[in-house]
């Protein structure tokens, strides 16, 4: 019994370090502590070999389209952004403010502030103009720390009709845990302005939304364990898995002979891993392989948006040989109501008398041959039918419905 006790205290004591949910760092801090070495799993070669699946030679894949770095087409999984929000006050607005009857937070806030400032504001009700009620964001960066600072965009929230002239207060900005990260204050820049008179008004821009820059100031840093990561996760922007080979064949070329060894391995469309070498940092490693220069790829596709009749098309896109009529009906109606007098002294009475004209027009359809091996053929096809971009949205969806179009339609 006394042996089973001591081999379950000690399993007990061993429990923590085998523990998944411990980060390397803590691992290691743990192991320090007990008076032991900490063996890194991912420096193991058969745990390695078990995780990565790299391959023994270069890919025989066609030349991409476009050369570009590994920094401009993926990014590290660790290396993201944090989105922070708040909710402020903009002072200093020359009467563009919100109104306080239809806008009831922002006296409520105006209250609470200066109670806070210890100024009394019972018994008496506020009628300023001149402040707004605004609710302000920010992207933290990683690695940021504290002290560093931010830029942060104000947008109103009430009737305000302007902010430009205005300071945003102290503003405590939040990340999705409740926490506090950041602290923006200082003078708003708006980019649009409003002008107007007693009959008309002129509005240039969004004069009801503001930039700070570096209006924020970080108060709480991110944890973050880079330097400690024995693997590295690069996500690619646009997901392909030609461009995720490409990379990993890359990296591979360069660690082996910087290295010594194969170290990348592709894992889906969009995600390549990188075992991190030993003997070099995180960060000094990624930075030899991020300015690699690799061929990228991506699928044809055609990207329609309907409501401003925009239309990208893709370099690879190819439609094959098809015949297009294209008109449009126009009906024209009009209504010339026509007034009737009765005759003299037949005690008759004025009527209205309904008249309505509808006139019908269809231009001359042409019917044009279309066949685009290349972009540039498929671009000058569509000009010669002489049709506006919405008939271009129209000609497309049908060529796509006939299965002529070698791509993929995206409608927004």
């Amino acid at each position: 019994m006394r042996a089973f006790a001591l081999l379950l205290s000690a399993a007990i004591s061993l429990q923590p370090a085998l523990a998944d949910g411990l980060t390397p760092k803590a691992k290691r801090e743990l192991a320090l502590k007990n008076g032991g070495a900490y063996d890194d799993p991912e420096y193991d070669p058969a745990t390695t070999t078990r995780m990565f699946r790299v391959s023994n030679g270069p890919s025989t894949l066609p030349p991409g389209q476009v050369a570009a770095r590994i920094k401009d087409i993926a990014q590290l999984q660790s290396a993201r952004d944090n989105q922070l929000v708040g909710y402020g006050l903009v002072i200093g607005l020359a009467g563009s403010g919100d109104s306080l009857r239809n806008s009831p937070f922002t006296e409520q806030s105006i209250r609470a502030m200066l109670e806070n400032l210890g100024i009394a504001t019972e018994g008496g009700s506020a009628r300023a103009k001149n402040v707004a009620a605004v609710i302000v964001t920010a992207n933290m960066p990683p690695f940021v720390q504290s002290g560093a600072r931010i830029d942060i965009d104000v947008s109103s929230m009430g009737d305000a009709t302007s902010l430009a002239g205005g300071t945003l207060i102290m503003t405590p900005l939040k990340a999705a845990d409740g926490e506090i990260y950041a602290v923006g204050q200082g003078s708003v820049i708006v980019g649009g302005f409003t002008a107007q008179g007693q009959a008309q008004q002129l509005t240039q821009g969004v004069p009801t939304a503001g930039r700070v820059p570096n209006g924020a100031i970080v108060e709480r840093a991110v944890p973050a364990e880079f330097d400690d990561q024995g693997v590295l996760t690069l996500q690619l922007r646009n997901p392909d898995f030609s461009t995720a080979i490409r990379i990993a064949d890359a990296i591979n070329d360069y660690t082996s002979q910087r290295f010594g060894g194969r170290v990348a391995a592709e894992r889906d469309a969009r995600t390549v891993q990188i075992r991190r070498p030993k003997n070099v940092s995180a960060a000094r490693f990624y930075a030899e392989i991020e300015n690699l220069v690799v061929e990228s790829d991506a699928p044809a596709r055609v990207v329609i948006d309907e409501r401003t009749g925009t239309i990208v098309i893709g370099n690879n896109v190819r439609i094959s040989r098809v015949a297009i009529s294209h008109g449009t009906l126009t009906v024209r109606i009009t209504e010339a109501p026509k007034v009737v007098q009765p005759e003299p002294f037949s005690k008759g009475q004025t009527a209205v008398e309904p008249f309505t004209a509808i006139e019908a027009s269809r231009p001359d359809a042409r019917v044009a041959l279309l066949d685009g091996p290349d972009l540039e053929t498929l671009v000058s096809g569509l000009n010669r039918l002489g049709v506006k971009p919405d008939g271009i949205i129209a000609i497309l969806q049908g060529i796509k419905s006939a299965g002529a179009l070698q791509a993929d339609l995206v409608l927004q």
